[in-house]
């Protein structure tokens, strides 16, 4: 906001330099501790844009402990904040090592209040630059499709097929395990495509009795069988001028299968008890977590039903496949929670990544979400931990190819999305953790074609 002044954290516990430092920065809102836990505390409550950090702190003023172990803890909650290390001639080699820790910058004793403002200054305008840059990549977010959160290349590509499926009425199967997110990607379709206007009505084919889902699906006659008191439309005729998505087309029974097919070719629907033929006009969409082609020589699905409904077929990847989406779906649904629940968490502690990463995600993206909205709801700290998210610390090593060139090759994609993933995309911190110079990681990005 205009006039709103910027906040600058000064972590000193001598109290003559903490009055000097106050007063050197006019245009900062100067907020003071004297501590490790104090100034942690300062962090949380006023996200500072830049702090000026003493490295010798209570209980070690003598040493850079307490400093070094306050920067890391900066530095992983609040990964935008500037921390400038502000040190005497004689600790040159402690404040190197700061930088190599994350540190923004370093600023050698005796203070000069104009030259230490013009480095807070800078700081502060790269930590803007920084924050508005963030924004504008979450207000279009590797969200390519309204709804869905992706980074990963095999997700990006199924997205990229959406864009040129949806201006068709091609009939679509859209297959993956449960809780990939197979709903989203057919409301995608359907509001990219040009039936965006009329309704989009889903019906999961598992969670109806087969005895129920056959008029459910065609609607019925009054008197067609015992309860039926009037006439009634069933979902295909409300989806008419829009688009009728079946979730678990794999659980629907021989008969209706039949049914389905007829109905298919011919475009015409009648009402069970009813002789009428009914024309529809509406775009298909189905889905299935199943194995089609293994129930088709199961006997257990048509193999002509299989060829109408996959005109077009689209597979999503499982979360464990998708590098790098994982942090990234976990810091959104994070905020999202934290926002409907009006709870202070704002972040994920290093365990708690570990273990995200290192668990397996049966349940996907669904299960992902929900423990992340349980967590928060149940945490009780600034960050989620494993035991917030009902995760275990560790896990087994997974298996690995022995062509040394595909496990390098594997091994540096994966460290890059992570890492890229860690610090929302920001190149110089990624580079950081990767222990490599930007050029170096500029370089490893067009190699492996990892940008955008």
């Amino acid at each position: 906001m205009k006039g709103a002044k910027k906040c600058l954290l000064v972590v000193e516990d001598d109290p003559g330099l903490q009055s000097q430092l106050r007063w050197c920065f006019d245009d900062f809102e100067v907020v003071l501790a004297a501590d490790r836990q104090e100034a942690l505390a300062q962090v949380r409550r006023h996200r500072p844009g830049v702090v000026t950090l003493d490295l010798g702190l209570p209980p070690d003023p003598g040493g850079v402990s307490e400093g070094l172990a306050l920067l890391e803890e900066i530095v992983s909650l609040a990964p935008q904040t500037k921390v400038v290390v502000v040190t005497g001639n004689d600790d040159r080699r402690h404040a190197l090592q700061a930088i190599g820790l994350g540190a923004y910058d370093f600023y050698l004793k005796p203070i000069d209040a104009e030259t230490l403002n013009l480095v807070v200054e800078r700081g502060h305008r790269l930590h803007a630059l920084e924050t508005e840059n963030l924004r504008l990549q979450h207000s279009q977010m590797g969200t390519p499709l309204r709804g869905i959160i992706a980074s990963s290349r095999p997700m990006l590509e199924v997205c990229r097929m959406v864009e040129k499926v949806a201006p068709t009425d091609v009939t679509t199967l859209i297959l993956g395990e449960s809780g990939t997110g197979k709903e989203l990607f057919a409301r995608a379709l359907h509001e990219l495509g040009p039936r965006s206007s009329g309704r989009l009505v889903a019906i999961n084919c598992a969670a109806i009795p087969e005895n129920l889902l056959e008029s459910e699906l065609f609607g019925y006659e009054k008197g067609a069988f015992t309860g039926a008191v009037k006439q009634t439309r069933g979902k295909i005729e409300y989806a008419d001028g829009g688009t009728l998505f079946l979730d678990e087309i794999g659980d629907l029974s021989q008969p209706l299968q039949a049914k389905l097919l007829r109905f298919l070719q011919e475009r015409v629907i009648e009402r069970v008890g009813g002789r009428q033929e009914i024309p529809v006009d509406l775009r298909v969409i189905c889905a299935t977590h199943r194995d089609l082609r293994a129930q088709i020589v199961e006997g257990r699905f048509r193999e002509d039903l299989f060829y109408r409904v996959s005109e077009i077929t689209m597979t999503l990847p499982p979360l464990r496949e998708r590098e790098g989406d994982l942090l990234v779906l976990a810091r959104a649904f994070l905020e999202r929670y934290g926002r409907e629940y009006t709870k202070t968490v704002r972040g994920f502690t290093k365990d708690a990544v570990a273990a995200l990463e290192a668990h397996d995600w049966p349940g996907n993206v669904r299960e992902l979400e929900s423990r992340i909205r349980r967590a928060v709801i149940m945490a009780d700290g600034q960050q989620l931990t494993p035991a917030d998210l009902e995760l275990a610390t560790g896990a087994g090593e997974p298996a690995l190819p022995l062509n040394l060139q595909v496990v390098r090759e594997q091994a540096e994609t994966g460290a890059i999305r992570q890492a890229l993933a860690r610090v929302d995309g920001n190149i110089t911190q990624a580079a950081r953790l990767l222990g490599v110079t930007r050029p170096t990681l500029y370089s490893l990005l067009d190699k492996y074609g990892l940008k955008g």
